[in-house]
């Protein structure tokens, strides 16, 4: 399945290269942006109150070649809340396309996994966006695909940059609420969007775009009481119940990079952090560092850090251990989220054989918050990577997000079933041609939503 999805970028680029008579000037970077500027009032605004809105510089576009055909696309300035409790805003991209139910909205997080806004998923979606060559986002692009399919169904899909201004990677609470506050900003946008401001909302994410997801719907009733019957459930796979025991598991793999991304992000959020990498990362490495976070998307980072022992670029390891960092990574792991979800179905999904996270720590999670009273249908896949999980998965998830859209998925007893394949579900089946596969062939054509 990925070399079948490598085929699908490599089929949209060869066919934009064709069609295409020139890609579109580049847009501007967020970084050097004013529409991505914090207002200096902005304590003076809610949580999800719209601060500015416009239709994006470049139109959204497929691996940043192939324009999206949907009736119309908006990014919004919003105020959201980040992990200290501090007034801040981020930027929503809200798509629409020409066959919407403007009564349902799905909000999408994608894993951006990068500390840099200039990463953010309203950038780097947008005709001619590479802001770190053509393969430095192309994770989070490939999720366009998934996208596609629920635009597709006819659903208002919105896009939040939930790691906020900074890039703060890994500042899940400031995840969680941007995601909520999306919607909240979403729902007020019906004079210019036409969505109804009693939609309703459901969310899905995978991986970092999980963390988002499933963060939201831990501090849904705390944060955004409001919206109790408003978000009427999350499906999310490839989650991250702990760092410390993911930072264990990827220090010295291909995947050594996330520690790196992941520690730079926090430092946009947390002093502490900050000072502790400035203070021991070693000098052979300090540049590298810097680049991670001024420069750099996630597959540059996963490249230049791939099999790297990241915790011995310090002078002292203690550094991860300390007092002050344990309780910076426990605090956003959601092992140690204060409640368990409430009052939404949930949709997990997990690869046996995870080489980011181990499997056991989204059992304990999934057991723990079921002992709490969570509504979760659990699936686990025998034979799935944390990287092919992604596109393996996603039909199923899918085909849960369409029944919880038809109102045929209700909270309810927790099950956990274990699948040689997800993609193998005889329920899912039936989906696979009629989305998955309709996404991809409306990547090449261009008929999203027609």
């Amino acid at each position: 399945m990925r070399l079948a999805l490598v085929l699908a970028v490599l089929s949209a680029v060869s066919w934009a290269s064709r069609c295409t008579p020139g890609r579109s000037t580049t847009p501007p970077l967020p970084s050097t942006d004013a529409f991505y500027d914090v207002p200096a009032n902005i304590s003076s605004y809610a949580p999800g109150d719209i601060i500015k809105y416009r239709p994006p510089p470049n139109p959204i576009a497929a691996f940043g070649v192939d324009v999206v055909n949907v009736a119309a696309t908006w990014q919004i300035q919003y105020r959201t809340t980040d992990n200290l409790g501090g007034a801040t805003a981020t930027v929503l991209t809200v798509l629409i396309p020409s066959n919407a139910d403007l009564t349902k909205i799905l909000s999408y997080q994608i894993a951006e996994d990068a500390p840099n806004i200039n990463c953010a998923p309203s950038y780097v979606l947008q005709l001619g966006a590479y802001p770190n060559g053509a393969n430095g986002t192309i994770s989070s692009e490939e999720e366009l695909l998934l996208v596609e399919a629920a635009l597709y169904e006819g659903w208002v899909v919105v896009l939040p940059d939930h790691e906020g201004p900074w890039g703060a990677y890994l500042a899940n609470r400031l995840a969680g609420q941007a995601t909520l506050d999306g919607i909240r900003a979403a729902r007020q946008s019906t004079a210019f969007t036409g969505i109804a401001s009693a939609a309703k909302a459901g969310l899905w994410g995978y991986s970092g775009g999980a963390l988002a997801t499933a963060w939201a719907a831990v501090l849904q009733p705390s944060y955004a009481p409001d919206l109790t019957g408003v978000l009427v459930g999350a499906a999310f796979g490839g989650t991250v119940p702990n760092l410390y025991n993911t930072i264990e598991t990827v220090n010295g793999t291909a995947q050594a990079g996330l520690i790196v991304a992941g520690v730079v992000g926090l430092a946009a959020q947390y002093s502490d952090i900050k000072n502790g990498l400035e203070a021991h990362v070693l000098p052979a490495y300090r540049a590298g560092f810097e680049a991670v976070a001024t420069s750099q998307c996630l597959g540059v980072t996963i490249d230049d850090y791939s099999d790297a022992d990241v915790l011995d670029m310090v002078d002292d390891t203690s550094l991860w251990t300390n007092t002050v960092t344990t309780d910076v990574f426990n605090n956003n792991s959601l092992q140690y989220a204060p409640k368990a979800p409430a009052g939404v179905p949930l949709f997990v999904y997990k690869a046996v054989q995870d080489e980011v996270s181990p499997v056991t720590d989204t059992d304990d999670l999934v057991a723990a918050w079921c002992s709490a009273g969570a509504s979760v249908e659990y699936v686990r896949d025998a034979t799935a990577s944390h990287s092919t999980l992604a596109v393996t998965g996603a039909p199923m998830a899918l085909a849960w997000l369409i029944s919880l859209a038809e109102g045929t998925v209700t909270a309810g007893a927790c099950s956990t079933t274990t699948k040689e394949s997800m993609l193998l579900d005889e329920a899912s089946l039936e989906v696979v041609p009629s989305f998955l596969i309709d996404a991809i062939t409306a990547l090449l054509t261009g008929s999203v939503g027609t």
